[in-house]
């Protein structure tokens, strides 16, 4: 059986990218989201299902 990591298959953790970068995304497992470093945004995870919008990602200070 397949270990699911926030709720999120890893499989498909694997094969997503940031929208606008075409970067990799890394998993933070405290905050429930998907970083892209590239473009200094988070994408929330909600319910088991990454949000990919950038309307809705998090925007990451420096």
């Amino acid at each position: 059986m397949e270990r699911r990591v926030n709720g999120v298959d890893p499989k498909m953790l694997e094969l997503l990218v940031c929208p606008l970068t075409n970067g990799r995304l890394t998993l933070d497992r405290e905050r429930n989201e998907l970083v892209s470093e590239r473009a200094k945004l988070a994408y929330p995870i909600r319910d088991g299902i990454p949000i990919m919008l950038d309307s809705e990602a998090r925007k990451i200070l420096d």
